[in-house]
């Protein structure tokens, strides 16, 4: 069994009049706290994660998450990494994003949060009202990215947009014309595609935010072993290799290379 830590993110400030405490802390502050967890712990694909488990606690207002002992050790070293310089643009793009929502509801609800990890005895970082964790926006430029997947969804109510389920990213939220989709006279659900979309990708760590894609093109792809096709290639081949030493040959292509 896996060992497990937790994160301890204390929250202080007030609603209205009186201090902040569980029984006045509302649901949708708990809400964006476990959406913003989830990211600064697992930032990468979210499918295979170790469970996150929750409880809230007197003393203000104690939100704990135990859950692997490896996530918490990362995040207690990034913790320091955000400190020591005082910026959060090193950091991968959902953990950046995580950090830069709790600083922006600090701002706003005049909240202090306080991280503590099983890992320290000290509070590993805070933010607060005063801090300023927000991303460098002269770091990110327009890109076109192509991914491939299956399309799992298309739709929508207000914004039109596509899932796509990859393997490299997991699923993966496009934006997209509602006009292609009603004018798109074949059924695209649960088919392998390719997507060519454009979004922002960071100039010095090349990271690709995934969060806000539009697409720009959408590609057939079903790639295909086909057997009897690579055999009749083989065989036509052949013949013109009969009787060639495959020693000498290395050699001739290799020159004066020597491998060993």
């Amino acid at each position: 069994m896996d060992k497990k830590g937790y994160i301890e993110i204390r929250v202080v400030g007030n609603e209205g009049n009186n201090p902040l405490t569980p029984d006045n802390y509302d649901i949708r502050e708990i809400k964006l706290m476990l959406e913003n967890i989830e990211d600064i712990l697992y930032p990468g694909n979210k499918k295979m994660r170790p469970d996150i488990t929750y409880q809230i606690e007197e003393g203000s207002v104690r939100n704990i998450f135990k859950t692997s002992l490896q996530a918490v050790v990362t995040f207690t070293a990034i913790a320091g990494m955000i400190i020591d310089a005082g910026s959060i643009d090193g950091l991968e793009l959902p953990t950046a994003k995580a950090i830069e929502n709790i600083q922006d509801i600090a701002r706003k609800r005049n909240y202090s949060f306080e991280f503590t990890t099983s890992e320290s005895e000290n509070v590993v970082l805070e933010v607060t009202p005063t801090t300023n964790y927000e991303r460098s926006a002269n770091l990110w430029v327009d890109a076109e990215f192509y991914f491939y997947g299956v399309l799992t969804n298309a739709g929508g109510k207000g914004k039109a947009n596509i899932h796509l389920d990859t393997k490299e990213v997991g699923t993966i939220i496009i934006e997209t014309d509602k006009t292609f989709l009603k004018d798109e006279p074949d059924n695209l659900l649960y088919k392998e595609y390719g997507v060519r979309v454009i979004g922002k990708q960071n100039l010095e760590t090349g990271e690709r935010d995934r969060s806000d894609l539009k697409l720009i093109q959408l590609i057939d792809y079903n790639p295909k072993y086909d057997e009897a096709y690579l055999n009749n290639l083989i065989a036509k081949a052949s013949p013109k290799f009969q009787g060639l030493d495959a020693d000498q040959w290395l050699r001739e292509i290799r020159g004066d290379y020597n491998y060993e």
